[in-house]
């Protein structure tokens, strides 16, 4: 649901920086990567050069990198096939969903097909809603005007709650915050990815920082 007036918003700026409805449709079919997707219309619309927008576009993207590497653990089993769709389908939202799923402690062999579905669906809702936003751009004036853009931070921010739980998992996302406020002002969004690698190091710091305490811990006594 959240996703819908990120959706909307696309669609929207897309059609009013002089992107074709049909390639605005094809970038949301093709890309499948909102906050990328963003950046390249704006840099469209600044008429900016197609290397400069691949490439800002690719490094707004290196988050997914984190991503995959956390699942590699979790999908070693799958064919190369379901590893290219799934890698397709890799979103944050699908992201955070799916490994909760992948976190939970049942043995389950079919927790791809629960990704999947996740996934399939979020691609299905973004088609939809963006087709709304084109729409809603050619024929309304200033869409961007609505404030719909609010939903996206609250989006992560309601996902990223249930997730915090250890020590770690905290100093990684302070330090990460932290740093992606500090560095905002850092051209092509580099700041974002400097912060997503200091966040990274803070929770390998605070993991590493709890295993002596942990081996020191005296065992407790068996139960009968």
């Amino acid at each position: 649901m959240a996703s819908i007036p990120f959706g909307i918003i696309f669609g929207a700026v897309a059609a009013t920086v002089g992107l074709t409805p049909g390639a605005a449709a094809a970038m949301s079919a093709f890309v499948f990567a909102g906050s990328a997707q963003f950046v390249a219309a704006g840099l469209v619309g600044a008429q900016a050069g197609a290397g400069i927008i691949i490439l800002t576009t690719w490094i707004v993207n290196l988050r997914h990198s984190l991503y995959a590497a956390t699942l590699v653990p979790h999908m070693r089993h799958l064919s190369q096939r379901w590893l290219a769709l799934l890698g397709f389908l890799l979103t944050d939202e699908a992201f955070m969903v799916a490994i909760r799923r992948y976190s939970a402690p049942d043995p389950s062999p079919f927790k791809h097909w629960y990704y999947l579905g996740v996934a399939a669906t979020m691609y299905v809702n973004w088609q939809v809603w963006t087709a709304v936003g084109i729409w809603a751009g050619q024929t309304i004036p200033n869409p961007r005007g609505w404030g719909l853009d609010f939903a996206f931070p609250l989006t992560f921010l309601g996902m990223l709650v249930p997730l915090l739980r250890g020590r770690a998992v905290i100093a990684c996302v302070l330090a990460a915050g932290s740093a992606a406020i500090a560095l905002r002002g850092l051209p092509h969004h580099l700041g974002l990815i400097a912060a997503a690698l200091v966040g990274v190091l803070a929770g390998v710091a605070a993991e590493r920082s709890q295993a002596p305490q942990r081996r020191t811990q005296p065992e407790s006594p068996p139960t009968r």
